[in-house]
């Protein structure tokens, strides 16, 4: 099985695309019991933002790209 990209480049990916693209690294894995409190292992959006990511306009998709990484270093988190 293959590593899914690290965050920081799935980001700049996702900035980089017009409309900015999907942050999905395929894992799909809530987790409520390790320490990411309710946050997708993979790309560190809650189920809300992973459910209305699709909908949201380019500037809303910028604010939830910007947040990732600081979702990640406050639960401690590295790749």
């Amino acid at each position: 099985m293959t590593r899914p990209p690290d965050l920081t480049v799935t980001i700049e990916r996702a900035h980089a695309q017009t409309p900015v693209g999907s942050l999905c690294t395929g894992t799909r894995r809530i987790d409520t019991g390790h320490g990411l409190h309710g946050l997708c292992g993979g790309c560190f959006r809650s189920r809300a933002e992973i459910k209305h990511f699709k909908s949201m306009d380019n500037d809303a998709k910028r604010v939830v790209l910007d947040a990732l990484i600081d979702h990640r270093v406050r639960l401690s988190y590295a790749p």
